[in-house]
């Protein structure tokens, strides 16, 4: 397995049972890290491309 790489840290999550089988059926268990790591950078960029209100602005 070796070590992880630098730039990375560790993180404990915890997923509904039926979500974590969604996934490894999807990509496997050996996967299943790098699967959520890609899909968690794909909302991120999603959410950073829509507009966000200005401070000043009231809700």
């Amino acid at each position: 397995m070796g070590r992880p790489p630098l730039h990375m840290s560790s993180m404990n999550l915890r997923l509904p049972e039926d979500l974590k089988r969604r996934i490894d059926a999807l990509v496997g268990e050996k996967h299943r890290a790098q699967f959520i790591r890609e899909a968690i950078e794909r909302a991120l960029e999603k959410q950073e491309k829509k507009p966000r209100p200005s401070k000043l602005e009231s809700p």
